[in-house]
């Protein structure tokens, strides 16, 4: 796919802003704090996906204002689309000005992927990060997943809340076991798509890998499912335990991806610069998967994350990405030196100069 040109208006620093973009690559320069990541920003939420800096909606609305709109043209499979976000007191969706129910509508419908310097920390940080890699993936390539996750979350919410009680009057049980169905039915779909998504970025990341690391090494990704197949005899099971906690003890929010290098696990014995490679890696090959499911690249949108990789490193993206629309923010463009081609944008105080 391909985005043409996109307006911002009262969006983080940005007053009132329209640009239209190379087909290729895009750079948009800058000193720090002057808007760049606030354009990767508003480009990646037409994805249908929360903030990848985990701002709350009424974060983006520039202060002193009551209302942000960001509008995008963009074209994909060969058709030309628009879509528009406005936040105020809500948030309000359109595509091709037809109003939708909810921001993930746009899922599907406009692919993006993501690298910032805490993408970096996929490996090393905690499953959570990695949880959340694998629920963003597939719920650009499967809208119904997010209504999944949403109802699966709700159901284990309110079990948290019951299962306090529990302790001291075993007739909430009734209540329990109707948010433990819930739990049980929408955990082994979410744990199914997932285990399915792993599969098919197995068939990228290892070429993608073995490309970065020269061939060096050979890597493998495992989905860990904790808990396997959910079923009403483990979660009953672990009431007596959960009630202490007030927590749910299993289920898919807390299974892990492992990485293997060469038959070693990457998070434990790993470098620093393997650690770096594996996210590098993962994320472009789930961009392999998008293309193999929607037809198309998505947009690679790179904010301020060259200048945290090596040249090699920075070499192989550039590579790998040169067939695809890119936006890579910047402060020194010597670390785009290989760029041969594409356009830049210089911001300055939120506007183009």
């Amino acid at each position: 796919m391909k985005v043409k040109s996109l307006k911002i208006q009262n969006f983080r620093n940005i007053s009132d802003i329209s640009l239209e973009f190379d087909d290729k690559t895009n750079v948009i320069c800058g000193e720090n704090a002057q808007g760049k990541t606030n354009i990767i920003e508003a480009l990646w939420l037409f994805s249908g996906v929360k903030s990848f800096r985990g701002a709350k909606d009424n974060d983006l609305i520039k202060f002193g204002e009551k209302s942000a709109k960001i509008s995008v043209d963009f074209q994909m499979l060969g058709v030309e689309n628009q879509a528009t976000i406005i936040y105020s007191d809500k948030k309000t969706v359109y595509l091709n000005e037809k109003k939708q129910q909810y921001a993930s509508n746009l899922a599907g419908k406009y692919n993006a992927i993501i690298f910032s310097p805490s993408d970096l920390t996929l490996v090393t940080d905690g499953p959570d990060k990695r949880r959340q890699f694998l629920n963003i993936a597939i719920g650009q390539l499967y809208p119904n997943y997010i209504e999944m996750l949403r109802n699966y979350s709700r159901a284990v919410m309110q079990r948290n809340k019951i299962i306090k009680d529990y302790r001291y009057d075993k007739t909430v049980s009734i209540m329990l076991d109707v948010f433990e169905n819930e739990i049980v039915d929408m955990g082994n779909k979410i744990s199914k798509y997932r285990k399915r998504y792993v599969d098919i970025l197995n068939k990228y990341v290892s070429n993608i890998y073995g490309g970065i690391s020269s061939g060096k090494e050979i890597i493998k990704i495992s989905y860990i499912s904790k808990s396997g197949i959910l079923d009403l005899e483990k979660l009953e099971k672990s009431r007596e335990i959960d009630m202490f906690n007030a927590t749910t003890s299993v289920g898919p929010h807390r299974d892990d991806i492992s990485f293997e290098i060469n038959g070693i696990d990457a998070r434990s014995f790993g470098s620093q610069g393997q650690k770096r490679s594996v996210a590098l890696a993962l994320k472009l090959a789930g961009a392999e998967v998008i293309k193999e499911v929607s037809g198309e690249y998505p947009i690679c949108l790179l904010d301020d994350v060259m200048s945290e990789l090596d040249e090699n490193r920075q070499n192989y993206i550039l590579n790998h990405i040169k067939n695809w629309q890119s936006f890579i923010t910047c402060c020194d463009t010597s670390n785009i030196k290989n760029l041969k081609d594409g356009k830049v944008i210089t911001i300055k105080n939120g506007g183009v100069i």
